[in-house]
């Protein structure tokens, strides 16, 4: 290939990302790296990968898969490097430096991607290796690629017309730049809004490990008392124990209300209506009536109207479980002197004293027995190993991005290191709400790397030399964001563009969905389950079993309620816009329309502060959780009916499926594990939404 090189980096040979780092799986030195090396490396790291794709788009030779395709995967080493840093931390250390450098440089990134796929240079050069693809000597995994990007340059425009291209980066530009916007809003909505108590009269019911985290956050902000501060969903977690009605009522307001501009507070609706109405018209620019139809030309599911299909059958008859639920729940309001309907504020607290009286399991007599570091290491970690062979050393040695956070190298079976897993478990101002896994590294062996996935919660700080315990819930959610490591930690694919969780937005959730299934294993659960040396009453197990399984109508109700919204949003023609004061109107109307407005029954996410689809990567694709459930579920009858927690199906499973990335289709790779396409009927069964079998 005759081609101009590069320019030189415009970089520092101080700046730690002049070079690839040279700790263990090339994580990135934290402990030299500071706010003012991000931005001098992304625009070194921008300049480089722009005179890559310069010499790809010159070449004056015929373009081959090696000198098109791969050249397009080789290149941006350096942007690589500084990206994974600059997005992990703005989600999870956002320090004012960082989000600076965020907000400067996200559309600057967004007009970069344009760059290349609008770039009629280069995707002729794709074009040709795609148009000759089959007679090329390529094996199936290249196949792939090339189909996949040739994909992605006319999903980005590659084929539009100059005047329409132009018109697309306009609105990419804005996106980006809306969209870190809509983040750093949220953050700040949720801890503007923390609920300052003073009294500690107003704090009875609440656990001794709650109250002194409240007490910590409090004291990190100058305060006095305790601050309770607010996760991201709606249900906020100490709901369930708070026994004054008025403090509930409090806090649930403060959570809803993120966003919503009253009284002076942060404003998020004047941006996700502009993103709404951006993404309309960028929909339209490719020829498709809304967002929400083209996004899911591109996943799984295949159109709007078939995952509209399923929530009509999933909708009325949530709702009508729900307010069966609440009707049971709103006796014991009554019963207790209070008068009129169960409000949302309620509902935690009433179900866990029905669920507490039904099954004898109380949520604050569990907590002692869900301590984090056995979660994590005699629970999560020891189903890894049992199912796959792992085994995880800490590293303390290497550096870490914050104090918080925890570094473990992983280990195959046969001892060979695979990769780090970074664990960053705690709450602070700085990190955005939520929970989620990413990478610093992706995996590949066409750039000879192996993974590093972090995996992010926002478990409250206990006070100082206390152990932080977690509820059943966040037990839940650790298992389930360590089931996404893996996907990342077992990727074997050669091109970074298929590697780990690259694959379809409705499929992603599923291998994260069926490790829960490993939380409350009785192999797994009794190892860490343990209080003052006794692990939790095998009694007590099976109550609680039966006891997690209460209340679905209000969990399918609010997950459902927020997928309506969402696809609300983004089913919206070009041209049509909601005004800023309209979206809360609009919100109900949506839930309405599905028969949702349940009002005891809070939408898991308002739109004010749904940072999965605003700030986020997940707009017209929320519906993707529910839709990996019904893989989930098929998958999870497939592991109890062979037996469970057996290396035999963990290592089918990962050979077939969690370590072929998007290199294959997904649901082939699901057919070869579980014999036979999907079928709803376990998911809807599980739901309680079809009769036990």
């Amino acid at each position: 290939m005759t081609t101009t090189a590069p320019a030189p980096l415009p970089l520092d040979p101080g700046n730690p990302f002049a070079v690839p780092s040279d700790l263990p799986y090339g994580l990135p030195p934290f402990d030299r790296i500071r706010e003012e090396h991000l931005a001098p490396a992304l625009e070194a790291g921008l300049a480089e990968q722009r005179a890559e794709w310069e010499s790809i788009a010159t070449d004056p030779a015929p373009a081959t898969f090696t000198t098109t395709l791969e050249a397009l995967e080789r290149s941006g080493a350096l942007l690589a490097r500084v990206t994974a840093v600059v997005n992990a931390l703005s989600s999870a250390h956002g320090t004012e430096g960082v989000r600076a450098v965020d907000a400067r440089f996200a559309p600057l990134l967004a007009a970069h991607g344009d760059a290349l796929h609008l770039d009629a240079r280069v995707f002729a050069r794709v074009d040709a290796v795609h148009s000759a693809r089959h007679d090329s000597g390529l094996d199936a995994e290249q196949v792939r690629l090339v189909e996949r990007y040739h994909r992605d340059f006319v999903r980005a425009g590659a084929a539009l017309d100059e005047t329409s291209k132009e018109r697309l980066r306009q609105i990419n530009t804005e996106l980006s730049t809306l969209s870190q916007r809509f983040s750093t809003l949220v953050t700040d909505a949720s801890n503007e809004a923390a609920v300052h108590v003073l009294d500690e009269h107003r704090l009875r019911g609440l656990g001794d490990g709650a109250k002194a985290a409240a007490s910590a956050a409090a004291a990190e902000r100058g305060l006095d008392g305790w601050l309770l501060t607010l996760v991201l969903p709606t249900p906020q977690p100490v709901l369930v124990d708070l026994q004054d009605r008025d403090l509930r009522r409090e806090l649930h307001e403060a959570a809803v209300g993120r966003g919503l501009g009253r009284d002076g507070t942060v404003d998020t609706r004047p941006v996700l209506v502009r993103m709404a109405a951006l993404r309309a018209e960028r929909a339209a620019l490719f020829g498709h009536a809304t967002h929400a139809d083209y996004v899911l030309d591109d996943q799984t599911a295949g159109s709007l109207p078939a995952v509209l299909d399923v929530l009509a059958g999933m909708c009325p008859t949530a709702a009508a479980n729900a307010r069966a639920e609440a009707a049971e729940l709103e006796e014991l309001l009554h019963a207790d002197g209070h008068e009129g309907p169960l409000q949302p504020w309620d509902h935690a607290y009433y179900a866990e004293r029905l669920r507490s009286a039904r099954f004898a399991v109380d949520a604050a007599e569990l907590r002692p027995y869900l301590r984090l570091d056995r979660v994590v290491v005699d629970g999560v970690l020891h189903a890894a190993g049992r199912l796959y062979g792992l085994s995880f050393t800490e590293r303390p040695d290497l550096p870490t991005y914050h104090p918080d956070v925890q570094t473990f190298e992983v280990h195959d079976v046969d001892g060979r290191g695979i990769g780090l897993f970074v664990a960053d478990w705690f709450a602070r101002p700085t990190k955005r709400g939520g929970a989620w896994m990413t990478t610093f590294v992706d995996q590949s062996h066409l750039l000879g790397h192996r993974p590093v996935v972090t995996v992010c919660l926002n478990v409250p700080r206990p006070g100082a030399g206390a152990p932080a315990h977690l509820t059943a819930d966040e037990v839940d959610t650790a298992f389930h964001e360590f089931g996404h490591a893996l996907h990342g930690l077992f990727s074997d694919v050669t091109y970074p563009r298929f590697s780990g969780t690259s694959v379809p937005r409705d499929f992603v959730e599923f291998p994260s969905q069926v490790n829960e299934l490993w939380a409350w294993h009785p192999e797994v659960l009794p190892r860490y389950a343990v209080h003052e040396g006794e692990p939790l009453p095998a009694e007590r197990v099976a109550r609680l079993k039966d006891a997690l399984g209460y209340g679905e109508g209000f969990r399918t109700t609010e997950y459902l309620a927020a997928t309506v919204l969402d696809l609300a949003w983004h089913s919206l023609p070009a041209g049509r816009e909601v005004a800023a004061e309209d979206v809360e109107a609009f919100e109900a109307e949506a839930l309405r329309r599905h028969g949702l407005d349940v009002a005891s029954v809070p939408t898991r996410y308002r739109s004010g502060y749904f940072a999965h689809v605003f700030g986020g990567s997940y707009s017209a694709g929320y519906y993707g959780y529910i839709w990996s459930e019904v893989l989930d579920a098929e998958l999870v009858d497939w592991f109890t009916e062979n037996g469970g927690l057996v290396r035999d199906l963990g290592d089918r499973f990962r050979a077939e499926l969690l370590s072929r990335g998007g290199a294959v289709d997904p649901m082939a790779a699901f057919e070869a594990v579980r014999g036979r396409a999907p079928r709803p009927e376990p998911l809807l069964r599980r739901r309680g939404l079809l009769p036990a079998a």
